[in-house]
């Protein structure tokens, strides 16, 4: 097929930044990556700067070492690594630059497997209304950003819709990360393609789940020009959310009061009829002020001892789940498009590209990676061997 490079091809028309995006998805450093293809350090930096460029016995050493085809290291028309943000992770402090890098990675390979999609098939239009909150700005600003996005997407009053597909109609890229690696939070950056929302697999719960995908559209919504991960943004992020899916003008006549017997069961009337969960409720009722700051304390105590702030009860068993990638799939598919014709457009590897275009989470598995040992027993598995 047109898309098939041989070693020889990519090393002549080789760009550094790809090998770059391979050893970041594979999770190694550059002196990691070196070993495996039995070369130095230098080389391989020299390689990714553009300082130089490996011969095609290089190149065949790569890719072999990375589980990629020579194709992968060829230019593309755009570079989505120089046309992408800098994503909102979480938790900064808890994930090491490598594991953030990976994340990113996979993203940017997300968009290009909705850019190859996009060139057969017509995607929705971006419509993401921005309204930017700064840190200095004061809170009633971040809900007026949410009460603008409701606006801007005609929302009627009361729960907001399937958020995924709701996201995806104005054309946000939802995907959900491999299950593998999914030891990062819900993420989210622009590109030059469309925004992206990547969701923790991992994750399984309907309720967090919405409220995960309401705080990603926030950091869209505000902070394209905020520097990613202080506790402001992302609490800005956190209101963002909560007015979004609970206006106060609606919500608020309803949370409970205080707290006694018949709270619990309000609480999870509420859950069910709202879509979020009985924490994010709780929250709210702070926020606006039905409940005292330690009356919300102890409610906190009573999830806990219940066990709820890690599974809280619920109805709804299943996730919300993207569908933008695979009904695309689907619709070439049927127009006699080959999958494998736009796989090797992709230049990707196969259960990359199968788990970006998937709807549902793959199972939750472990990986032997021969470049674990090379890695010193690190906890970042490959999303090129997964």
């Amino acid at each position: 097929m047109s898309g098939n490079y041989t070693a020889r091809d990519a090393a002549a028309l080789f760009d550094g930044s790809r090998l770059t995006l391979a050893r970041q998805l594979a999770g190694l450093r550059k002196n990691e990556l070196a070993r495996i293809v039995d070369v130095t350090a230098t080389a391989v930096a020299a390689w990714e700067s553009g300082r130089s460029k490996p011969n095609p016995g290089n190149v065949a050493n790569l890719s072999l070492g990375l589980g990629v085809d020579p194709g992968f290291f060829v230019a593309r028309p755009v570079d989505q690594a120089a046309g992408t943000t800098t994503p909102h992770f979480r938790s900064l402090r808890s994930t090491s630059q490598m594991m953030r890098d990976q994340a990113h990675s996979y993203g940017q390979v997300a968009v290009e497997v909705a850019a190859a999609l996009e060139v057969h098939a017509e995607l929705p239009e971006i419509d993401v209304p921005r309204y930017p909150v700064s840190v200095e700005d004061p809170i009633e600003a971040v809900d007026e950003a949410a009460r603008h996005a409701r606006k801007a997407w005609n929302m009627a009053p009361g729960r907001a819709p399937h958020l995924i597909r709701l996201l995806e109609n104005h054309g946000v890229l939802v995907v959900f990360s491999p299950s593998a690696s999914a030891s990062l939070d819900a993420f989210s950056f622009d590109s030059t393609v469309r925004p992206v929302v990547i969701l923790n697999p991992i994750k399984r719960d309907f309720y967090r789940q919405r409220f995960d995908v309401a705080h990603e559209l926030g950091h869209l919504v505000m902070h394209a020009d905020a520097d990613p991960g202080s506790k402001i943004v992302e609490d800005q992020a956190h209101r963002f959310a909560s007015e979004f899916l609970l206006p106060a003008t609606d919500i608020e006549p309803e949370l409970p009061k205080g707290l006694n017997k018949g709270t619990w069961v309000r609480l999870s009337q509420l859950k069910e009829q709202w879509g979020v969960s009985m924490a994010s409720l709780l929250y709210r009722a702070k926020v606006l002020g039905t409940l005292s700051d330690s009356s919300y304390r102890n409610a906190m105590v009573t999830m806990t001892q219940r066990g709820w702030r890690r599974a809280e009860p619920g109805l709804i068993a299943s996730i919300e789940q993207p569908s933008l990638l695979p009904a695309t799939v689907e619709l070439l598919s049927s127009a006699g498009i080959d999958v494998d014709d736009i796989q090797t457009q992709c230049r990707v590897p196969v259960r990359l590209f199968e788990t970006i275009t998937s709807r549902a989470p793959g199972p939750i598995q472990e990986v032997a990676d021969p470049s674990e040992a090379a890695a010193g027993n690190r906890n970042i598995t490959s999303l090129l061997r997964f």
